[in-house]
């Protein structure tokens, strides 16, 4: 089995102290990917270096304490790809790739958040104007793929733990769910989680209202998207809550690879 855990950390340091690297050598995973981790390469934590049985790649953000992903792997892979091409994303440390001997790649992708106001709300769906080529030529490049990430998009009603609640809400506004219907539908990327996982209320994110973690009134924004090749060989996904690392919550899913 070939095991692919995604996690937002919401910074490296701190959830590393929350315990997050002792959680995820416990799992054996073969990749590990990381948004988010808000630390330049220098700044790690140990229990961030210490793990020598696993191959890593970092693309920091030029902003310190900022954003920036991470892969962790298992096998050395054959080449690292570090961002998109975007000089503008690319400078916020949002893209890593690693393609592995066999033909397997799997990246680490945060998508910019339109939390903050119109300003970035704009950035984001620009983003996702140039990024869905990008989507589409990894797709067709024709051999397994897997773009574990934070999407900062819920995609379907049984996404979010309240429709009317959400709606109107950077993250489940028609033209981004009208966007990873296109990543989908014409595109082709596969939801992984969705072909073993069906069940409601299955959740990646909470925001910090009052009780929103404890009643698990969340959001799932959090996936791997798979090439259709692998989509016969997903066995598993869970999603790890009995411990908190961070505003998100791991997502683990098993490949017959």
């Amino acid at each position: 089995m070939f095991r692919v855990i995604t996690a937002n950390l919401n910074g490296i340091r701190a959830a590393a102290r929350k315990g997050f690297f002792r959680w995820m050598d416990a799992q054996a995973p073969d990749v590990v990917c990381l948004q988010e981790t808000k630390a330049q390469e220098h700044q790690l934590p140990p229990e961030a270096l210490d793990l020598a049985h696993y191959h890593s790649a970092f693309v920091d953000a030029q902003k310190k304490g900022y954003s920036g992903v991470a892969i962790y792997a298992k096998r050395e892979p054959l080449r690292v790809v570090r961002g998109t091409g975007m000089d503008d994303i690319d400078g916020e440390g949002r893209f890593v790739r690693m393609d592995f001997e066999g033909g397997l790649s799997v990246a680490s992708l945060y998508v910019p958040s339109g939390t903050s106001g119109p300003a970035r709300q704009a950035v984001k769906e620009n983003f996702l104007d140039r990024f869905i080529a990008n989507l589409a030529q990894m797709k067709n490049e024709g051999h397994p793929f897997i773009i574990c990430g934070d999407y900062n998009i819920a995609h379907l009603d049984i996404d979010v733990f309240s429709v009317k609640s959400c709606s109107g809400t950077t993250g489940f506004l028609p033209q981004e769910r009208a966007w990873f219907d296109d990543v989908v539908e014409r595109v082709g990327w596969v939801d992984a989680f969705r072909l073993v996982n069906t069940a409601v209320k299955q959740f990646t994110w909470w925001s910090g209202w009052k009780g929103a973690w404890e009643n698990n009134l969340g959001w799932r924004i959090d996936y791997q998207l798979i090439t259709p090749d692998l989509a016969p060989r997903v066995r598993a996904a869970t999603i790890y809550r009995h411990e908190r690392f961070s505003d998100h919550a791991p997502v683990t899913i098993d490949y017959d690879l």
